[in-house]
C-alpha cells in the first residue's frame, strides 16, 4: 500500500464527496484522514489515502475525469513520533497581516502549526470586525506553551488567547 496526500478543488456541487469516495473505494483505497471545506462556492479537500500500488494510476485517472476537478498529490510516509499537541483559539480585532504575525511568532519558537482554521466575524454587540483563528500546534518542550502564550499576546492588547487543551 502506498500513502498519498491528495488535494482536490472544484466548483461545489451536490454529490462531489460521494463521487470522490466512490473512486477511492473502487480502487481499493483506504481514506485515512481528510479536511473538506466549502469556501465562496469552491469545494476544497485534502485527503490522506492508502492505495494499493497497482491501483494508484487508475485512481488518479478516475479522479481527473470528475468534472471540473483540479488535483495534486504527493507520496508520504508513515508519521513520525508525535510531539505534544496543544489546541488554541485566538480572537483579535481584524487587520491585515494577522496570519503572518501569528505564524511568525509560532515559527520563531520552533513550533509546528499542524492545523489552522481562520474566519472573519463581526462582534454582535459592537459590530467590530473580528479575526478568529483556531489552531493546533506540535510542541517539543514543556516550556513552549508559556513562551507561545507570551509571544502571541505580544501581537497586540486586543489578542484573546484560550488554550483549549488545558
Amino acid at each position: 500500500m502506498l500513502r498519498y496526500l491528495v488535494t482536490l478543488q472544484a466548483n461545489d456541487r451536490e454529490g462531489l464527496v460521494e463521487q470522490i469516495a466512490h473512486s477511492v473505494s473502487r480502487h481499493g483505497g483506504h481514506w485515512l484522514d481528510s479536511e473538506l471545506r466549502h469556501i465562496d462556492g469552491v469545494f476544497a479537500a485534502i485527503l490522506l489515502l492508502e492505495v494499493p500500488s497497482a491501483q494508484w494510476d487508475a485512481l488518479i485517472e478516475n479522479l481527473e475525469l470528475l468534472e471540473g476537478v483540479a488535483l495534486t498529490y504527493s507520496k508520504t510516509s508513515k508519521p513520525q513520533p508525535k510531539n505534544k499537541h496543544v489546541s488554541y483559539s485566538l480572537v483579535a480585532n481584524d487587520r491585515p497581516g494577522l496570519v503572518h504575525d501569528i505564524s511568525n511568532k509560532i515559527s520563531a519558537l520552533g513550533i509546528n502549526i499542524e492545523h489552522m482554521s481562520t474566519r472573519y466575524e463581526t462582534a454582535s454587540h459592537t459590530g467590530i470586525a473580528l479575526f478568529r483563528a483556531d489552531f493546533n500546534v506540535g510542541m517539543k518542550g514543556a516550556s513552549d506553551e508559556e513562551k507561545l502564550t507570551e509571544a502571541l499576546h505580544s501581537i497586540g492588547d486586543d489578542v484573546q488567547l484560550d488554550n483549549l487543551s488545558a
